[in-house]
């Protein structure tokens, strides 16, 4: 059996994993456009921090490939994918054959139309190892760095290298930071904690005009910059897959054994939609928990198993500064809330069931809600009353304790 996986990171380590779960003698070529053995995107903010080192951001061993029999064709971009003749056809026209095919190609940075853009020399994105590198030799100590953009990616740019320029400026189009995870008071509590690092934030507005060293902002506010980082957000790698023939909405559309509408092609990760069981919706989540689950389970199946990924929901584990942020699932329902300085606690409830949580500053035992989310416990079956005070496992029956253990 001939297994080919188009992408090199969570997802694919999946399917690297789920496929030698059930057989250990097929061949597996990883093919990878990155030239960089298998790696922790979310840890490119930590390098610039001085947090980390490229040794320690490596997903997996430097035997990985070696151990689990993979030829790793790395540096080399898969240009096409011929379904009817199961060939993936590389950038040099080199045809690769398979037998099954995983489609994990992730995603890329989203550039909106700004005006005056072109003229910015020292531009850049946040998402790559690369992307880090040549931040990082384009900043200074006198640098006065403009990020356009205020969720994940921005604030984590912001974090790396706080300590490594002069100034850190922040403009974002939404009314608060984190606007996609965190509620208006969350946002505040984690704003006002990043400022203090020196951080200045412009809310509610965008760029009208760029120059190379100065914005002029919708609102006329004038700022001089030496870097610009565009860190509006991503877009899901679907080319490949709509071009073969592939259903594909924002995502590639898969089914809960994370094939696609192709025979023998799969997909997972950040290009593929999944179904997120609190809203019932298909969607991208773009999260390495889901990404690595759901490579897994289209390696397991892609190699004859039996597997369904049909438990993802939307979370996110992130810290700034310090300050320690979970979040999952859907804000709906009624609405519970704890505030203690810097320590927030949101829970949401409908229908007898957890559908969501927000947690900054005390993130002990977040598991339990989540395993609450993703089993969709009934409440009533619990002493939520205790659980949602302070989660603990004496709330739970014996064989429900068993459960969430197995799920954390």
């Amino acid at each position: 059996m001939k297994y080919v996986i188009i992408g090199n990171s969570a997802a694919a380590v999946g399917c690297i994993e789920g496929i030698r779960q059930e057989d250990t003698k097929g061949s597996i070529t990883v093919i990878a456009s990155e030239p960089y053995h298998t790696y922790s995107r979310p840890l490119i903010s930590y390098l610039l921090y001085g947090k980390t080192d490229e040794q320690r951001m490596k997903y997996r061993p430097d035997s990985f490939y070696k151990e689990k029999k993979c030829t790793a064709m790395l540096g080399r971009t898969a240009e096409k994918v011929n379904a009817e003749a199961k060939k993936v056809i590389l950038d040099n026209g080199e045809e690769i054959p398979y037998d099954k095919l995983l489609i994990a190609a992730g995603s890329a940075p989203f550039i909106p139309p700004m005006n005056g853009l072109e003229k910015v020399e020292k531009r850049f994105t946040f998402l790559s190892l690369d992307d880090a590198k040549a931040l990082e030799k384009a900043i200074s100590a006198d640098s006065r760095v403009l990020i356009i953009g205020a969720g994940l990616i921005g604030l984590k740019c912001a974090e790396g290298i706080c300590d490594r320029v002069k100034q850190i400026t922040v403009v974002d189009l939404a009314d608060r930071i984190l606007p996609s995870i965190l509620d208006e008071e969350g946002s505040g509590i984690v704003q006002e904690h990043i400022e203090k690092k020196g951080i200045r934030f412009f809310l509610n507005d965008s760029a009208a005009e760029l120059t190379d060293g100065r914005v002029v902002l919708k609102s006329g506010t004038e700022l001089d910059f030496d870097v610009l980082v565009v860190a509006v957000g991503v877009r899901p790698n679907i080319s490949l897959a709509a071009e073969a023939g592939a259903e594909t909405g924002r995502g590639i559309v898969t089914n809960k054994k994370c094939e696609t509408t192709l025979p023998d092609i799969y997909a997972a990760g950040d290009c593929a939609q999944s179904h997120d069981i609190t809203t019932g919706q298909d969607r991208v989540l773009a999260l390495l928990p889901n990404a690595y689950m759901q490579g897994e389970c289209a390696g397991i199946n892609m190699a004859g198993g039996d597997k369904r990924y049909d438990k993802a929901i939307p979370m996110n584990a992130i810290g700034f500064f310090g300050l320690h942020i979970i979040t999952a699932g859907t804000y709906d329902g009624e609405v519970y809330t704890v505030k203690k300085g810097h320590s927030y606690k949101k829970l949401f409830t409908k229908d007898n069931r957890l559908m969501g949580y927000i947690l900054i500053g005390d993130i002990q035992r977040a598991g339990i809600y989540t395993s609450l989310i993703r089993e969709k416990t009934p409440l009533d079956s619990i002493d939520f009353d205790l659980i949602r005070e302070k989660p603990q496992l004496m709330a739970f029956s014996r064989k429900e304790r068993s459960r969430v253990l197995a799920n954390r």
